[in-house]
């Protein structure tokens, strides 16, 4: 294991990142040559270890997602993110997080949140204050004394901000690193707005020669290449954030074994990366091709500089790829514009150490950090105005909850991460398959449908249910059954509420009529989530979640035009009040997943020993005080039943390949 001095003079080198898909048309001239200069002019990334305590919330890493109820272990959202799957495989993931490792627990089955130290404020306090108590933020939006009602947010959705956050950037048009000291927008990705839509093949060309790698036979290609893959319950129209994704390899994964750029190779290197990715390689290949033949094909890592640009959009109903210049609902204006790239490897063999207070490495000024598990990640968020600025540290702290993964450091590093990723990636293992997994992001084929009113469904899918390679089940029939909701926090848009309630009856031949929800009594809460739960199976068992086409009902998927431009609203009052580190989700009130209906026989207190009242809002929950290891741990259970059908330890986000889909 290397210590960190070394790795940071490592750095130095690696800072090659100034390479970061960089080159030039001249396909004869090897790369080593062109970049010298550029090599030689730039300064390394070189940040600060510190205290995370210096911050508001020192555990941003865990997301609001994390706090809610389960409702008696009915609604399970937990395993979508909480699995041993990929880390039990040494798939990209050392970073177990149901019951496979004793230090890190079983978060499907408990709330462990990890021990603060006596210094800052404890994780199990919910901190996500704009989700959590939506009135706080509406009390900080009033002060400054806005009239939300004279927002225009159909326009405000289809206003571009990526342009003149992309004119920003500074240094070479090729590269996302700047390579300059202190620049704020350093590590904003080389990837212009103005050259999307992606090509049908999904690479990015641009009428730009400065920003090109090389030329092919289609245009000047800048190696950037877009990823469609099937979403899940964290960034889909129902939520109000939709996601466009785009990878690039270095340049020497560009070009063949004289140097020469080659389109071909490229395209062979990346499907060799998918293959990595997703754990099944072929023909016991060991090594990419061409000019990175030297690179060895290592199973659920990504090779060294190694970039992912994604691009978080608003939720514009209007906007199908075809009346627009995104598909898939995603509208023109971003709220985040987030950048990964990968500077150092890790592989999951090496020996793991694990701190929750270890400190971060990042540079305020120039506006990254270290994931401490190889990749250096940057984000830029909407300002009040809505331009988009660099995020703070804090902010940036949240990227690293989910990308992360644990590798061990000296000294100690802060390390996160979920056990659901592949080499802390999210996107990339749950690209469909072939060229369909190489387009723009489109959200299950969505297109708008015409002459629907503004409280009606928007669009249609044009895409089925993906199966699931390990549960052999279709990826979102499985979240459906699991969570019976339409996002991590088990909520239940009005819409989709409303369509489930006309289809799921006695007179349609299902056991029972679909009930809302009830919360006059725990008990009879909890047989309503019961009811939900077989009912929604009985719902997807019979596949009518599809339509005749087999493609997804657009209700569970689509919002409706009121829907959407309210939660654009609401987020805007985020936006306004540039209160992101007390929660980015605003729903108007607190949903029912953040409020304490338990029986007497599953009881728990507030930290202080208050106890609890039926429908109170849930603040804190208690944790371990007996000077132990475990001093300061969580220790409430969330009533999901480890032998019951409800609880899978073994979730992996990988498709099938090839790809097939749930029939009717």
């Amino acid at each position: 294991m290397k210590k960190i001095s070394l790795s940071r003079v490592i750095l130095l080198f690696v800072s090659g990142l100034t390479l970061l898909g960089c080159g030039s048309e001249n396909n004869s001239e090897p790369l080593e040559e062109q970049n010298s200069a550029t090599l030689s002019a730039s300064s390394p990334m070189i940040g600060e270890l510190r205290a995370r305590t210096l911050f508001e919330n020192p555990y941003a890493n865990t997301p609001a997602q994390c706090y809610i109820e389960t409702s008696y272990g009915t609604q399970n959202a937990c395993l979508f993110c909480h699995s041993n799957a990929a880390a039990k495989q040494k798939l990209g993931n050392t970073t177990p997080q149901a019951g496979l490792d004793d230090s890190l627990g079983n978060l499907q089955l408990e709330y462990a949140f990890g021990a603060a130290d006596r210094f800052s404020r404890s994780p199990n306090i919910n901190p996500w204050e704009n989700t959590l108590l939506p009135h706080k933020l509406d009390e900080a939006f009033d002060a400054l004394k806005i009239d939300a009602d004279a927002w225009d947010m159909r326009s405000y959705i289809q206003t571009d901000n990526w342009q003149a956050a992309y004119n920003k950037k500074r240094g070479d048009a090729k590269m996302s690193n700047s390579g300059i000291k202190d620049d704020a927008f350093r590590l904003f990705p080389a990837l212009n707005p103005s050259a999307l839509p992606a090509d049908d093949d999904g690479f990015v060309r641009t009428s730009d020669t400065d920003e090109a790698i090389f030329s092919d036979a289609n245009g000047h290609n800048t190696g950037w290449r877009a990823i469609n893959f099937m979403p899940y319950g964290i960034f889909t129209p129902h939520t109000g954030s939709v996601s466009g994704v785009y990878i690039r390899l270095d340049a020497k994964f560009m070009q063949d074994s004289n140097g020469s750029y080659n389109l071909e190779i490229y395209k062979q290197n990346l499907e060799l990366l998918e293959q990595a990715i997703q754990d099944r390689i072929q023909n016991a290949k060991t090594h990419y091709v061409g000019k990175a033949s030297d690179e060895p094909l290592h199973r659920g890592l990504y090779p060294l500089k190694t970039e992912f640009a994604h691009p978080l959009h608003y939720v514009d109903v209007e906007a199908d790829g075809t009346n627009s210049k995104f598909p898939g609902t995603r509208s023109l204006r971003v709220k985040e514009i987030r950048y990964m790239v990968k500077w150092k490897m890790h592989y999951p063999g090496e020996p793991i150490l694990k701190d929750e207070n270890a400190p971060l490495y990042y540079n305020k000024n120039e506006g990254w950090i270290d994931n401490g598990a190889g990749w250096w990640v940057s984000a830029f968020i909407e300002n009040a105005n809505g331009e988009l600025r660099t995020q703070t540290p804090e902010e940036l702290m949240q990227c690293v909850g989910c990308h992360s993964s644990r590798y061990g450091f000296e000294p100690e590093q802060f390390t996160s991460g979920t056990g659901n990723t592949i080499d802390t990636v999210w996107s990339f293992s749950r690209k469909f398959a072939g060229d369909l997994g190489y387009k723009e992001m489109d959200y299950l084929g969505y297109k708008r449908s015409a002459h629907v009113q503004a409280d009606e469904t928007a669009g249609e899918a044009h895409r089925g249910d993906p199966i699931n390679r390990d549960a052999n089940t279709g990826e979102y029939r499985k979240f459906l059954n699991h969570v019976v909701g339409a996002s991590l926090y088990g909520d239940m848009p009005k819409s989709m509420e409303i369509y489930l309630t006309n289809k799921i009856t006695k007179a349609n031949g299902y056991s029972d009529n679909f009930p809302a929800l009830s919360f006059e009594t725990v008990d009879q809460l909890k047989a309503i989530q019961q009811t939900r739960l077989k009912l929604i199976r009985e719902f997807t068992a019979k596949k009518e979640y599809l339509n005749q086409e087999g493609y997804i009902q657009a209700p569970l998927l689509y919002p409706t035009l009121e829907e959407s431009l309210k939660g654009a609203k609401g987020y805007r009052k985020v936006v306004a009040t540039q209160r992101y580190t007390k929660g980015k989700d605003y729903f108007g009130e607190t949903i029912f997943t953040y409020k304490y209906y338990r029986d007497a026989n599953n009881t728990y207190t507030h930290i202080d020993g208050t106890p609890y009242h039926e429908g109170e809002t849930i603040t804190d929950r208690p944790y371990h005080t007996e000077e132990t290891i475990l001093r300061g741990v969580g220790k409430t259970p969330t009533l999901i039943d480890e032998n019951g059908d409800n609880y899978d330890a073994e979730y992996l986000p990988i498709l099938s390949y090839p790809q097939r889909y749930e029939t009717k």
